[in-house]
């Protein structure tokens, strides 16, 4: 956690009001909300009171399974980002373990002030600490301002992905 205040404290968030940890079920509904708050969730989310049970089971599924979490940064009890962090095992590559961020959302009157990148960072820390060879995500081709974030997080364009809806 040194390494996660030492970022927020070079974003300029030192005060200590923001903080980044593991989602814990009373977050369910602000992640959702996030989810659902940009031009792609709008059409595949639900963000309602009560919030469909789906979500519930979903979260409940996670945080049973070893190395599946959910990641929020919150100010002032407010969540205000958050992504999803899995880590995968495989036998490629001399059996690497890899890290899979997704889900990636901040809260819109909280973005451009570096709690994308702290969430990241703790992420890619996380992974560290895991033993994780490399970090993966995909982005939606539609999303060129989420590619620059990435490009300047390092991340690189390697492949291409591809989906089946099933």
């Amino acid at each position: 956690m040194d390494s996660l205040k030492a970022i927020v404290k070079q974003l300029g968030k030192g005060d200590g009001i923001m903080e980044i940890r593991a989602a814990v079920q009373s977050d369910l509904a602000e992640i959702v909300r996030l989810l659902a708050d940009d031009e792609l969730g709008a059409t595949r989310e639900r963000y309602e009171d009560p919030l469909p049970q789906a979500y519930l089971d979903a979260f409940s599924d996670i945080q049973r399974q070893v190395g599946n979490s959910v990641l929020v940064a919150v100010d002032h009890d407010k969540v205000i980002g958050c992504l999803q962090l899995t880590i995968i095992p495989g036998l490629a590559r001399l059996g690497m373990k890899r890290a899979q961020i997704e889900g990636v959302r901040v809260d819109r009157e909280y973005r451009s002030q570096g709690i994308g990148e702290a969430l990241f960072r703790h992420a890619i820390e996380l992974a560290k600490e895991q033993g994780c060879g490399l970090v993966q995500l995909t982005t939606d081709k539609s999303r060129p301002d989420a590619h620059r974030f990435y490009d300047r997080l390092g991340f690189v364009r390697s492949h291409e992905g591809m989906k089946l809806s099933l």
